[in-house]
């Protein structure tokens, strides 16, 4: 049975959770993020967004802190390329991929399909989708989905991937050939 901490300890806590976040911008934007990075392992994504052709190569996280910067960076790549809303990306998506990555051995960038969807977007989609392809609560609109290709590898092996991580959600979309992750509940279709 796990012991509840102490509840004079939380603020304690609580602070020092909120320094240690603090001091990992302050140093990566410092220029000083190798000094945190040796506590941990970068990691790094490339990607090519299928709908606009804007590439991106981003070492998103160093060791246990993400950059800011470069998170913006992807938040801007994988914007509604349709309204050109951005939107925050999860940054557990971008584990996932990191995990697919590592998990596949391919060194190729990710092709995006779809990342950020704004509310209007997604109903236009699913106005115009004649099956349940769109769900109306994608959580695409919450930032918290992505819909992707990995050159090199299947998009069966690369659902059969994410499937096995058990770290969201999973669904293949073999007649569109692309696989969408996401950091929901565990579930795949």
């Amino acid at each position: 049975m796990r012991a509840h901490p102490d509840p004079d300890l939380l603020p304690a806590r609580r602070r020092f959770l909120k320094t240690a976040v603090a001091a990992c911008g302050v140093l990566g934007g410092l220029g000083l993020a190798p000094l945190v990075a040796r506590a941990g392992t970068a990691r790094s994504l490339s990607f090519v967004h299928t709908h606009t052709g804007e590439t991106l190569t981003v070492p998103y996280r160093r060791a246990s802190c993400y950059d800011a910067q470069c998170l913006g960076a992807v938040n801007h790549l994988l914007r509604d390329f349709r309204s050109g809303d951005v939107h925050p990306i999860d940054p557990g998506v971008l584990d996932i991929l990191c995990a697919l990555k590592d998990q596949s051995g391919s060194d190729a960038p990710f092709e995006v399909i779809s990342g950020y969807r704004s509310p209007m977007t997604n109903s236009m989609l699913r106005g115009k989708s004649r099956s349940s392809g769109v769900a109306e609560h994608s959580l695409h609109i919450q930032g918290q989905a992505i819909d992707v290709r990995l050159g090199g590898v299947r998009t069966l092996k690369l659902a059969e991937l994410a499937r096995g991580l058990q770290r969201g959600g999973v669904g293949y979309y073999a007649a569109s050939d692309f696989v969408h992750v996401d950091t929901g509940r565990v579930r795949h279709w």
